[in-house]
C-alpha cells in the first residue's frame, strides 16, 4: 500500500506547483495536482516556498493546511474516478449538478473527513457506505 510521509506529500506538491509554474512535464497525478493549485490561488504563496514543508498547520495556530485540504481534492477525484466506494461516482454527479465541481468536492470533505475521524476515534476501518450516504444526502437535501 502507498503510505507517503507528511515531508514527502508535501514536497510532491512543491514539486508539481514548481514544475507547472516553470512549463515543465508533469506526471498525470501532478497535472490533477496542478489543476487544484490553480483554483486555489490562497495556497500559491505556501506552495512556493520551500519552508512550508516543515511549518505546523494545527488548528491551534489557525491556519488552513494547504497540503491536507489539496490532498483531500486527489482523494476525491480518484475515488469519483473509479467509483470506490461503490456509489461515490453517482453521488458526486448529483452534487456537482447543483453546486458545480469544485464546491462539490469541498462539500464532500466533510464527509470524507467525518468518516476519518469516526475511523480513527473508533478504531475502526472507513466505512465507506456512511461517506456514500453523506454525500448523497447532501446532494438530495442542498
Amino acid at each position: 500500500m502507498f503510505n507517503p510521509s507528511k515531508d514527502a506529500v508535501r514536497q510532491f506538491f512543491l514539486s508539481a506547483w514548481q514544475r507547472h509554474r516553470d512549463g515543465g512535464v508533469l506526471t498525470p497525478l501532478e497535472l490533477i495536482a496542478a489543476d487544484w493549485m490553480a483554483l486555489h490561488p490562497e495556497y500559491h504563496a505556501e506552495l512556493s516556498d520551500p519552508q512550508s514543508v516543515h511549518r505546523d498547520y494545527s488548528v491551534e495556530h489557525g491556519r488552513t493546511n494547504p497540503f491536507l485540504h489539496l490532498s483531500m481534492h486527489l482523494t476525491i477525484a480518484e475515488q469519483v474516478s473509479i467509483d470506490q466506494p461503490p456509489g461515490i461516482r453517482q453521488a458526486f454527479g448529483l452534487l456537482r449538478s447543483k453546486l458545480g465541481e469544485h464546491e462539490a468536492h469541498h462539500a464532500i470533505m466533510e464527509c470524507l473527513g467525518d468518516m476519518l475521524w469516526t475511523a480513527q476515534r473508533s478504531k475502526l476501518p472507513p466505512d465507506g457506505a456512511a461517506y456514500v450516504d453523506c454525500v448523497q444526502r447532501r446532494a438530495t437535501t442542498r
